[in-house]
């Protein structure tokens, strides 16, 4: 038995994967565990949970992984700042302590980290390379082309090449410090958002407005060239040098400073949201077509941070010229914790790869999970009011009628998910087909700001039948934007259609309105049997007693904390929410039934997003 661990840490969603023979037995992010969002200390809580999921000790393991190559990075720092001396000095001082404090001894920090009971060997591939490996290896492909994209690994911002059976081989990078991540994560910063987790926010807003400032993009921030690389004018940037990630010369050509976080919304700031999502979907869609024309595979694998511009991607599947697109559910850094892992046990010792049409991934539900023996034992030392079902069937029944009745729904069962997307794991669910179930889930259940969409769960059979996809096409992992069919959508008036900004959420556009964005768009997860269990089994009870398969899927918890984990955590989201209903496994709770249960008001600041 040879076993595998794999550790990203110290940037952004620190985590850890563990694989066992090349299966991948269990994977996690650091902060589903000490409750930090976007975590990235040491990953001392997912290792350990890792390793207890496959019953070793750190003594047991053959290989340990970390995703990059810290010294390269320090490299990279330290040229850059000397490039930019003495302007750089601030920044410089602000991240030198940690670097002589940890990454620059990180095999130390590992060690310690295994309680000094570890003393093999510890491989550092490139950060691309983790990339890239997570990308391929878990894919249903035999061979298939390999595109990166992020903020920026050691030097490398993005990178292409191919896999083949067990070996991967990138051939071309574009470097630091020109790069689609950090474009995309300045306009987060300046659109008022919390950078390295506020894209996805950007990304929301981004159909309110139109793109009315992409040909400024172009013209005097990026070259965007014809193979979708680029060369930034940096004097429009401050992240080589400073603190922040824009200049003065960015304001002035944007009209006015950065937004402050958490203050209203214009119709400017949509627009800004608008061009630059319209600029990073062109610099993917040429990114893909060059990468396709230069290795003349058939499929395409994506991973790195904008691999979960899940837009992009689907314009990348609809209009590129790759029949198929995989892309890794934990496409940013925490993903890369798995692809050390496999790199080392494919491309190191040359072990034999195996692929099928649903890849090797397990619908990413590669966290914990507790018996029904753990829950229950909880929900009495907790005083709740449960009724337990001995029959899944009756269960999934039941909580179809619940959602059909406009409940709202907490369902935590199996094995929570490994990557930022919640996927019938831990999830909050809702009647699509509801006009007023994405406000009310927004404001009274995840108190976060009003224009965010929401994502559907569709039965993958039919998701041809509500969504611009192929018959049966897979999207498990909710990494790909599709449009509602027109014969899904509802006829607008001339007042509707002149709506603008955030009076755009008022107009019901579609029969499933609460997962319909402004643009008529929805992120997509298809659910089937194979990887789904009692999820698909819901949707299908859902789908015989109301005709429609599609469910409102959100992430179980609030707004500023992680994806639930525990049931105790599952039971204090529930409680400290207006949310109706409980589900944890065999365990069915009512809100109105439960001792103490209280309305929760919607926090003050989000009233100013309804009124702006």
């Amino acid at each position: 038995m040879t076993s595998i661990l794999g550790i990203s840490a110290f940037y952004h969603d620190s985590a850890a994967a563990l694989i066992v023979d090349g299966r991948i037995v269990a994977a996690a992010q650091e902060e589903r565990f000490t409750r930090k969002k976007h975590d990235a200390s040491f990953p001392e809580n997912a290792i350990a949970y890792c390793l207890s999921e496959a019953g070793l000790a750190p003594e047991d393991l053959d290989y340990v992984g970390f995703y990059d190559k810290p010294l390269v990075k320090f490299e990279r720092l330290l040229e850059t700042y000397l490039a930019f001396s003495p302007a750089g000095l601030k920044s410089w001082l602000t991240l030198l302590p940690n670097w002589l404090k940890t990454r620059l001894h990180l095999p130390r920090v590992i060690k310690k980290g295994l309680d000094g009971k570890y003393r093999r060997r510890i491989v550092f591939p490139e950060h691309h390379e983790s990339h890239a490996a997570s990308a391929f290896f878990p894919s249903p492909f035999a061979e298939a082309a390999i595109l990166t994209v992020d903020g920026v690994g050691e030097w490398a911002t993005a990178s292409y090449g191919t896999g083949r059976d067990n070996h991967i081989e990138l051939t071309h990078e574009m470097h630091y410090p020109h790069s689609l991540g950090l474009l995309y994560t300045a306009f987060t910063y300046y659109c008022g958002f919390r950078i390295n987790s506020g894209e996805y926010k950007l990304m929301g807003l981004a159909p309110y407005g139109e793109p009315k400032y992409a040909d400024r993009i172009l013209e005097h921030l990026v070259d965007l060239r014809p193979d979708g690389s680029l060369a930034m004018h940096l004097e429009h940037f401050n992240y080589c040098q400073g603190l922040t990630m824009t200049s003065s010369k960015f304001h002035a050509l944007f009209d006015g400073p950065p937004r402050a976080p958490e203050s209203p919304l214009t119709e400017r700031h949509m627009d800004i949201a608008a061009s630059v999502q319209a600029v990073t979907e062109e610099a993917m869609l040429r990114m893909a077509r060059h990468v396709h024309e230069t290795t003349g595979m058939r499929h395409l694998c994506l991973a790195g941070g904008v691999a979960l511009n899940c837009v992009a991607n689907g314009r990348v599947l609809r209009e590129g010229p790759f029949d198929e697109v995989w892309i890794q559910p934990a496409a940013g850094d925490a993903g890369g914790a798995l692809g050390v892992a496999l790199l080392i046990w494919h491309q190191l010792l040359d072990n034999p790869r195996t692929h099928d049409q649903l890849d090797c991934q397990g619908g990413s539900y590669l966290g914990p999970e507790f018996s029904n023996d753990q829950v229950r034992e909880f929900l009495d030392s907790a005083g709740a009011v449960y009724r337990q079902f001995d029959d899944a069937e009756e269960l999934c029944h039941h909580v179809a009628e619940l959602i059909a009745d406009e409940k709202v729904i907490g369902w935590m069962q199996g094995r929570m998910e490994f990557g930022p997307r919640a996927l019938g794991g831990r999830s909050i669910l809702g009647d699509a087909r509801s006009t007023r179930m994405q406000s009310v889930m927004n404001l009274k259940i995840k108190f976060r700001e009003s224009f965010r969409p929401f994502a559907p769960s569709v039965l993958q059979e039919r998701v041809d039948e509500f969504f611009e996809m192929r018959p049966g096409e897979q999207s498990p992992y909710m990494l790909l934007v599709a449009d509602v069919k027109p014969e899904k959508r509802l006829p607008l008036a001339e007042s509707d259609q002149a709506t603008r900004g955030l009076d755009k959420l008022k107009v019901q556009r579609s029969h499933v309105p609460a997962i319909t964005h402004v643009d008529n768009s929805a992120r997509v997860q298809t659910v089937d049997p194979q990887r789904h269990g009692r999820y698909y089994r819901l949707l299908k009870a859902f789908d015989e007693q109301t005709g429609s398969p599609v469910l409102i899927n959100t992430s179980f918890n609030v707004r500023g904390e992680p994806i639930v984990c525990t049931p105790e955590e599952a039971w204090r989201c529930f409680m400290a929410t207006n949310m109706d209903v409980l589900v944890i496994e065999d365990f069915v709770m009512l809100k109105d039934q439960q001792p103490g249960a209280t309305e929760h008001e919607t926090d003050e600041y989000l009233a100013r997003f309804e009124l702006d």
